[in-house]
């Protein structure tokens, strides 16, 4: 029962003591399915410059915290 006891003890340290090799062996294994290349989209500098121009100009400047604030200041009442 004793040596059963130890065999079993040493088989599962030694189980886990090669379990963190064993994950870096297959992370280092190449995927053939990530070597493939995704090809990027031609850039094409004057449709960017033509689309720019379409945007219209704002008319009156943008406030960011527009809406976090009321537009006019609080009277104050005595």
């Amino acid at each position: 029962m004793r040596w059963t006891r130890i065999f079993t003890v040493a088989a599962v340290i030694g189980t886990l003591a090669a379990l963190p090799p064993q994950a870096l062996a297959q992370a280092k294994r190449p995927n053939p399915q990530e070597k493939k290349e995704e090809k990027k989209p031609q850039v094409d500098e004057q449709a960017y410059k033509a689309a720019l121009e379409r945007i219209p100009e704002p008319k009156e400047k943008y406030d960011p915290w527009g809406a976090a604030r009321p537009t006019e200041p609080a009277k104050k009442s005595k």
